[in-house]
């Protein structure tokens, strides 16, 4: 019979800031650090994927449209992550992204206009692994450091 072991994400989130912001930040994130733990699995399948919307991001429209990205730092990353931009106030949501160590930022939000409101969304995390990854218990958990940066589009 197989069994799920646990495989855990700690995930630092971090804020990006344009070159020309000065007094003010253009994009925040609200919510604090993530902690994703994949525990569990039916029998004879692969661990069960975990969902975290705790975290949201806030974004500033400027003088030309905008967008937001994302990039991830995890050295020795064994696990899968993801995240999607969900009820955005503004903006185009591009989909959902996966996060890979060392990965150049790719578009979340396009389309943000350059005009207010300022705008804000939700983050979605997703944590999946197969059993032939491993586990956390064995092989450490995957700590990611996370950027979002918004720039002009």
């Amino acid at each position: 019979m197989k069994r799920a072991s646990t495989i855990a994400f700690t995930i630092i989130l971090l804020g990006g800031m344009p070159k020309d912001a000065v007094a003010q930040l253009d994009i925040q994130v609200q919510g604090g650090d993530a902690l994703l733990s994949i525990t569990s699995a039916l029998p004879g399948q692969q661990p069960i994927p975990v969902f975290d919307a705790s975290t949201r991001l806030r974004y500033r429209s400027g003088t030309a449209p905008r967008k937001v990205t994302v990039s991830t730092i995890c050295p020795g990353q064994r696990f899968s992550l993801s995240v999607l931009a969900i009820d955005l106030s503004m903006g185009v949501a591009a989909g959902e992204v996966p996060l890979t160590d060392g990965m150049l930022g790719l578009d979340l939000i396009t389309d943000i206009p350059d005009r207010p409101p300022n705008g804000r969304c939700t983050l979605r995390y997703a944590a999946s692994s197969t059993f032939e990854q491993g586990n956390s218990a064995e092989l450490g958990d995957d700590i990611h450091t996370v950027t979002y940066t918004i720039a002009d589009q």
